[in-house]
């Protein structure tokens, strides 16, 4: 019997008006996705040294709160050794997690602080954590990038993930944590217990290629299908499909509900943050990059012709303010885009005359 083939990773890099997006993929299908635009916090980013300023002292929590340049807030931890600090004052910190939506990201303590809050080293690019990731070479960019773009971007929408050989996944973040339920589907096998086995093993190599797409994180949860589950086997098979996220994975026990708790350390805010708004609609700084793309696609095959774009007129706003010029130095000044007002946010069209 052949060994399994080891598993291949590619990584694409995109560069488009207002955004610079990157995609890893695992065996053809996205596995992290990097999204970077213009007007992003320069301070609020993983591995970035700079100086914030202290907004507030927490004693009780043992934590301080410091403000990053675009106004965000950082918890600090407050350590015995550390100088005292005070309310108004700068201090060196490095970024161990950026914020998300709705948490404040963490920050370690470098020191004292000096000035005023400023970048002192930038993070790593997404060219460059491409490259760590990958080890392979150059980026693919161009076209062949901007779909595996398109593809990462609709894997991290979706809520429901096929599995090799049968059954599927569902993954739903909550406040607290992330509840994946594995479904059997009509996978085949007379014997119900291999079924199910087969079943929560892919489950568990699925959910952390799609965990690390959608950049979900902490407490994760596993509603396995079946009973009397191979422990030892699950457990080592998590292990090695969270290997990529250490250090930091914790697995516990299978719980007599049938249920497998992890803890995944949080590097990076959730995909879904750039993607939609807290209420779950699409969001319209983001629909207006896709329609970029799209007035781009459009314009080069036809390089002479005018464009007429049609959006929600939230998309319109964003593109004014955000793309208008990049795309008309891209492709001239032959576009124009018009707010059709009972659209839906998601919803435009592109069409040449």
């Amino acid at each position: 019997m052949s060994a399994k083939a080891a598993s291949v990773r590619r990584a694409y890099l995109y560069k488009g008006v207002g955004e610079t997006v990157g995609v890893v993929t695992l065996d053809g299908r996205p596995e992290r996705l990097m999204i970077e635009w213009p007007d992003d916090d320069p301070l609020d980013a993983e591995g970035v040294h700079g100086v914030a300023r202290v907004r507030k002292i927490e004693k009780a929590f043992s934590s301080a709160f410091v403000q990053l340049p675009g106004g965000r807030d950082l918890i600090l931890p407050l350590r015995p050794d550390m100088p005292a600090l005070v309310e108004g004052g700068v201090v060196e910190i490095e970024i161990k997690t950026p914020s998300r939506a709705d948490k404040a990201g963490v920050a370690r303590f470098v020191a004292e602080g000096q000035g005023e809050p400023r970048v002192l080293a930038q993070g790593p690019s997404i060219e460059e954590r491409l490259r760590q990731i990958v080890k392979a070479g150059s980026p693919t960019t161009g076209e062949k990038a901007l779909l595996a773009v398109e593809e990462a971007e609709g894997d991290a929408l979706a809520t429901v993930f096929s599995l090799p050989g049968g059954g599927d996944i569902a993954v739903e973040p909550t406040r607290a944590l992330t509840a994946i339920d594995v479904d059997l589907g009509a996978r085949d096998g007379a014997d119900s217990k291999r079924a199910a086995r087969l079943a929560n093993m892919a489950a568990i190599n699925v959910a952390a290629r799609v965990l690390r797409l959608k950049g979900l994180a902490g407490i994760i949860i596993f509603d396995l299908v079946g009973r009397g589950h191979d422990a030892q086997a699950l457990t080592t098979a998590a292990r090695n499909a969270f290997a990529p996220d250490n250090p930091g994975v914790g697995i516990g026990p299978i719980s007599k509900f049938g249920t497998l708790e992890m803890i995944v350390p949080r590097r990076a805010p959730p995909i879904l943050d750039r993607l939609l708004t807290r209420d779950g609609d699409a969001e319209p700084r983001y629909v207006a990059r896709r329609l970029a793309r799209a007035l781009e696609r459009e314009g080069r095959a036809d390089p002479g012709g005018r464009l007429t774009a049609h959006c929600a007129p939230a998309v319109a706003e964003a593109f004014q303010a955000e793309l208008d010029q990049g795309v008309a130095e891209r492709l001239g000044r032959r576009f124009v885009v018009e707010a059709a007002p009972a659209w839906p946010v998601e919803r435009f069209e592109v069409s040449a005359r």
